[in-house]
């Protein structure tokens, strides 16, 4: 893992690095970022003694459902493919706060306001975090949604997403739901809609 965030991506070094302590012939890189895939296709052309596989994931959701398609039976090409197309599956949602007032899309957002962004379009601009999901998820689920997961970050208490779940199980009994403490920072809520 190389850590970053969303003010601090990593390096083309600081991938190398990582690189450097796999003991392994294959390399798969998940930049769960699209600011970091740059930075990951230069460390593949510098690296030579390792074969290195860049899955083009740009969120994390994105990376936790290609890595759950990895098959260590699989050959390197079959996992490849299988976790590339993993991501066709795979809709992000956030939710954080705003840093200051602006205007966005024609929505008034003011400094601290709940954000839900979904696949990097505004989708909700409330004042509390639980209700940015569930106008986010409005947005995400469809017909063929059959399972919504949940990451909550550092500032939100267990109780009040086993709350939100029950909520939103209601509201979408079609679809299985998860939640899992992700202890991020900045972001209250990460979602994954498949």
């Amino acid at each position: 893992i190389v850590e970053g965030g969303q003010t601090m991506n990593p390096s083309t070094e600081d991938i190398i690095d990582a690189i450097s302590k796999v003991y392994a012939k294959h390399v798969f890189i998940l930049p769960n970022n699209k600011n970091i895939i740059l930075a990951a296709q230069q460390a593949k052309d510098i690296v030579e003694d390792k074969e290195i596989h860049i899955i083009l994931s740009q969120t994390i959701p994105q990376g936790i459902s290609a890595m759950i398609s990895y098959n260590p039976d699989d050959t390197v090409e079959e996992n490849e493919t299988n976790m590339q197309e993993a991501l066709e599956d795979v809709i992000s949602g956030q939710v954080t706060y705003a840093v200051r007032d602006t205007v966005i899309d024609g929505k008034e957002i003011h400094e601290g306001d709940m954000l839900g962004i979904g696949e990097g379009d505004i989708k909700a601009v409330e004042k509390d975090p639980d209700i940015s999901v569930k106008v986010l998820l409005e947005s995400l689920v469809d017909e063929e949604s059959e399972l919504i997961t949940i990451y909550y970050g550092e500032e939100i208490a267990k109780v009040g997403v086993e709350a939100l779940v029950k909520d939103l199980e209601e509201k979408y009994p079609e679809c299985q739901i998860e939640s899992h403490y992700g202890g991020q920072p900045l972001y209250y809520y990460i979602l994954s809609v498949e």
